[in-house]
């Protein structure tokens, strides 16, 4: 079996791929697949392993860097088409316990990791796209069980995973060239794709955030970026103003869900 993984890592976040990659190589798939880093960067001398393909990638800013990361994805298509399985990992991810089949989505196509914020929320909490006028918009259903994933960590099979991918890119220009950025950027696409495609969601085990008491055994986890370089705590707002702001910005949402 042959898997591919994806990752994405420019300026500051060229620190995370040592570790990431050791961590995969020692706990990911073990035995199980022959697997291949395909790494978008703007440090071409980033690795030298074998099994590492390296394509130049500048920062273009936020948020442009998470909504279009699908078009990289698309880029590859040819390059991926020979592996059974493709996977895209957010830099900041870590291997912590051995993962193995019951990764893959054998039956179902796809998988994602249910968002560790949102697993024991309300649907009217789950951040989905509220704006009716873009492609990520995601109505409300009598009777529809609701699941919310991150958009940090999925995959599946790579003809599966392509199709994913072409039609979030395809939907994330069609939004861009109208003027509309859905709200969770690339995660809302990711989102309103598996609410019509069968998937297999993977619990936040496998995307467990460094620091948090949740009720899993960690997988993987996602680090605590600030913990390892300071240059990440840039934008973050605990005062009182950032909370209540905050705070009003989500009572508005969940009123949404029920307008």
């Amino acid at each position: 079996m042959k898997v591919a993984i994806l990752y994405i890592c420019t300026g500051k976040y060229n620190q995370f791929f040592s570790g990431f990659y050791e961590s995969a190589q020692k706990y990911f798939l073990k035995d199980i697949a022959e697997i291949e880093y395909f790494v978008f960067t703007d440090n071409l001398k980033l690795s030298n392993e074998k099994n590492v393909h390296l394509f130049e990638r500048q920062c273009q800013g936020f948020p442009l860097d998470s909504l279009f990361r699908f078009d990289m994805f698309v880029s590859l298509s040819d390059r991926l088409k020979d592996f059974d399985y493709c996977f895209f990992f957010n830099a900041n991810m870590l291997f912590v316990n051995s993962v193995g089949k019951e990764f893959l989505p054998e039956n179902e196509g796809l998988m994602a990791v249910i968002h560790p914020g949102f697993f024991n929320k309300p649907d009217a909490r789950l951040p989905y796209e509220r704006n009716s006028q873009s492609t990520a918009y995601i109505p409300k259903e009598k009777n529809k069980l609701y699941k919310y994933y991150m958009g940090s960590l999925n995959g599946g099979r790579t003809d599966d995973f392509l199709m994913l991918a072409k039609t979030c890119s395809d939907n994330t220009h069609n939004d861009y060239d109208r003027g509309i950025i859905a709200q969770v950027h690339d995660e809302s696409h990711l989102n309103k794709y598996m609410s019509t495609h069968k998937c297999l969601g993977l619990s936040p085990a496998y995307a467990y955030p460094e620091g948090w008491k949740l009720p899993f055994t960690p997988k993987i986890i996602i680090r605590d970026k600030v913990k390892i370089d300071p240059y990440f705590n840039k934008g973050r707002d605990f005062s009182l103003k950032g909370r209540i702001v905050k705070g009003t910005k989500i009572l508005i949402h969940m009123l949404k869900w029920y307008l």
